[in-house]
């Protein structure tokens, strides 16, 4: 049984604890304020790249006939390698959050029939790597998530290169763009024809779920609709532009939307995650310090009450001397 200093010493420091659990909460909520702001914004900045995705294939459906869709996607070869973007996250204290990605990453390529040799992985979070590390995906690119939006910019010049290197790998200008992290691994030189992104979707305060989107080929059939889809503007769309040019500057435009999309879930539900995880330590705690209390409480009544029965009984014996 500890002693009175002993239980005072684990009360300050679950105490201590307490408190840096609640810092590590407020600023879990504050991070996923936010990514639910920057959430909001790219729902509008999605819809605006969709209908100039819309009004290119609107004019192109029109100056060449209804069959013209084919014209603006570059063929795409059936045997090839795929290359797979994984999200993770690059500190601690957010619960199974790697562990579920990467289990569901797993299931996911096998759901795919995805072999593990044509699989070519990027693992964006430096606690993935550690999961990752001597399994049967090896890792090709490593990459860390930024804790704050401002910086995710610079992540996207990241992979920008690197998935030109995968699409292209007899260009070298992609492998010296994507960094030493990427250019001095051994990778394969089969090119990449198909590009995953896997991630945690946000989906409130402390609930995600794992993603997958296919970020490379553009899905013909989504293609399909938008240029079939009501043109919503009481003027119809004019472009003084090569039409497949301008197609690739906003496809370009939605490959950066779509990662830059995907760190941005990745990062709330990062929060959400964390979020969840303080919450469960802090009501811990609280336990563990109501349970702490008690102890010290019963030692201290007991500590009183064998103060009392000395004096009693030093008072006794010395009555009995008189």
């Amino acid at each position: 049984m500890q002693t009175l200093e002993e239980l005072r010493a684990m009360i300050r420091t679950t105490t201590e604890l307490q408190s840096v659990v609640r810092t590590m909460k407020a600023l879990a909520m504050a991070g996923t304020r936010q990514s639910q702001l920057a959430r909001e914004s790219l729902v509008a900045y999605t819809a605006n790249v969709e209908q100039a995705l819309q009004a290119v294939l609107r004019l192109q459906r029109f100056d060449a006939g209804p069959s013209s869709l084919t014209s603006l996607l570059p063929s795409v070869s059936s045997t090839g390698d795929v290359g797979v973007i994984l999200y993770g996250s690059s500190h601690g204290l957010c619960g199974p959050f790697n562990e579920q990605i990467v289990t569901f990453t797993v299931e996911e390529l096998r759901r795919l029939g995805i072999a593990d040799q044509r699989c070519r992985m990027a693992v964006v979070g430096d606690r993935l790597s550690t999961l990752l590390d001597g399994g049967p995906l090896p890792i090709e690119a490593r990459f860390s998530l930024p804790s704050s939006l401002e910086a995710a910019s610079a992540l996207l010049q990241e992979l920008l290169p690197l998935i030109e290197g995968w699409r292209f790998p007899d260009s070298t200008a992609g492998a010296m763009k994507a960094g030493p992290e990427w250019a001095d691994m051994e990778h394969s030189s089969t090119c990449v024809v198909r590009i995953l992104l896997v991630y945690q979707s946000y989906l409130a305060a402390t609930t995600h779920q794992p993603t997958v989107r296919q970020l490379l080929p553009l899905n013909p059939s989504w293609l399909a609709n938008l240029q079939w889809r009501e043109w919503e503007s009481c003027g119809e769309p004019m472009s003084n532009q090569p039409l497949p040019g301008l197609f690739a500057d906003i496809v370009q435009e939605y490959l950066h939307l779509s990662l830059f999309r995907a760190a941005v879930e990745s990062l709330a539900s990062e929060n959400a995650a964390r979020l969840a995880a303080m919450h469960a330590a802090g009501e811990h705690i609280e336990e563990r310090l109501y349970d702490l209390n008690a102890m010290h409480r019963q030692q201290r009544q007991n500590a009183i009450t064998g103060e009392l029965l000395d004096i009693v009984s030093g008072f006794e014996a010395l009555r009995q001397r008189e």
